[in-house]
């Protein structure tokens, strides 16, 4: 059973920047792709950004040139890069990892943005 650790969440005000990060229990480079999804107070979980194990990414529209996806597979970590924060970026973002047929969760991490 793959094991997925968030880290990195916390206050932020709007304007500034988080670094999500992402390890993993085992090698990520058989991972077929990682994901960054979040989830707000009475919303649907979304995905926020997706990386292949080829490395080609995908950002949802909201997110896109404020967020960067991204993988170290010698540390087993993806990471999420977030600048220019807006409040409703507000949610607890979740590791996402997909290997054949399984695919695995972490636990989420909170990030606030407010001032």
């Amino acid at each position: 059973q793959v094991q997925l650790g968030e880290s990195g969440g916390g206050l932020v005000q709007p304007g500034g920047s988080l670094r999500l990060s992402c390890a993993a229990s085992e090698s990520i480079f058989g991972f077929n792709a990682m994901a960054w999804y979040r989830q707000a107070p009475g919303k649907e979980r979304e995905l926020v950004a997706q990386i292949t194990h080829a490395g080609i990414k995908d950002y949802a529209n909201y997110v896109k040139g404020r967020f960067t996806i991204s993988r170290d597979n010698a540390k087993n970590t993806v990471y999420l890069q977030m600048n220019s924060l807006k409040p409703e970026d507000t949610a607890v973002y979740y590791c996402h990892a997909v290997r054949g047929v399984d695919a695995y969760w972490g636990q989420g991490t909170q990030v606030t943005v407010s001032s």
